[in-house]
């Protein structure tokens, strides 16, 4: 998969923004960074939107910034100049995607049918916008169409909202959503951007879904590790499960049979993607210990340890079951 794409599913959602005046546009690209997406896709539905990205590249260089509602390869050019990372289209236009692939410019156009998407993969493309997702057939078409197409994935686009986002990106064949549930053309012409900021954190945090798993305890040896054990039992009145190398008391509490990792022990936090959420918390400046790092059966990250420990516990992600 291509880096930006490969960015673009690490991210999980993709704003999509209606920009009116360019003097919006950096306080918006600030609002969404604050609150923890680092990207967008700025649509030309607007005379100001080149100069929007333009203003937003510039004064955010890290920020991953593409172009959306491209109908023309002019559009196309006129945003890559203004420094558009990526192109997405609402339908599949040729022209559009011939003039990105010979500029090596990753494009996403829109299809909603098998005709669309076999055409997308006769252009050589392994990634599709589904548009408009919920007036298409949603999550049932998406699988529908993956089915005799196992090599495309999908960007839904359009209904996507805070309430239906994990529907789709459940779907291991869907990289990333586009919405603008966070980011409502009236909030940015109001300079709502504190609520962009707030809407946007809320929507990273529920598609995250960051918890507490369970405390791990190191203890001396087997029998300090039972007795432990014992007194957790006894004081929340829940049974005790046996591993080869510790005992669970209910699913809080971890009692390892000896001096295990951390200083004290461990800490396990859940995620729903553990992909997207090793991502997000890099941006935040936090390290991962990538030899920890265990994968399943097919390849794909269980967990993964946080480095270095916090409170003098060893801290990891775990992926939701």
């Amino acid at each position: 998969m291509d880096m930006i794409m490969k960015q673009i599913q690490d991210i999980g959602i993709l704003p999509v923004i209606e920009i009116q005046d360019v003097k919006n546009a950096e306080p918006l690209a600030n609002a969404l960074r604050n609150g923890g997406l680092n990207c967008a896709e700025v649509t030309f539905r607007t005379a100001a939107a080149g100069d929007s990205i333009k203003v937003m590249t510039e004064r955010f260089p890290d920020m991953l910034v593409g172009a959306g509602t491209i109908l023309t390869t002019a559009q196309a050019e006129q945003a890559v100049q203004a420094g558009a990372r990526f192109i997405v289209s609402p339908g599949l236009n040729p022209h559009v995607v011939k003039y990105c692939l010979s500029h090596q410019i990753p494009v996403i156009p829109g299809c909603a049918t098998p005709t669309e998407v076999g055409q997308a993969i006769e252009l050589g493309l392994d990634v599709i916008k589904f548009f408009p997702a919920e007036a298409a057939g949603g999550l049932a078409m998406i699988k529908s169409l993956a089915a005799p197409y196992p090599h495309i994935k999908f960007m839904p686009t359009g209904g996507i909202t805070a309430d239906n986002l994990h529907e789709y990106l459940d779907f291991d064949r869907v990289i990333a959503c586009g919405g603008s549930f966070m980011v409502k053309p009236d909030m940015i012409a109001a300079g709502e951007f504190d609520k962009i900021t707030a809407l946007t954190k809320e929507a990273v945090t529920a598609m995250l879904g960051l918890e507490l798993r369970h405390v791990g305890i190191n203890t001396a040896d087997d029998g300090e590790a039972r007795a432990v054990t014992a007194d957790f039992s006894a004081i929340l009145g829940t049974d005790i499960r046996e591993l080869p190398v510790s005992f669970f008391v209910g699913r809080g509490f971890e009692i390892m049979k000896g001096p295990g990792r951390g200083t004290k022990g461990h800490i396990a936090i859940s995620t729903n993607y553990i992909d997207r959420a090793v991502y997000h918390l890099k941006s935040r400046g936090y390290t991962f210990d990538h030899e920890s790092a265990v994968y399943d059966e097919k390849g794909k990250l269980t967990l993964i340890y946080i480095t270095p420990e916090i409170g003098a516990f060893a801290v990891h992600l775990s992926r939701n079951k």
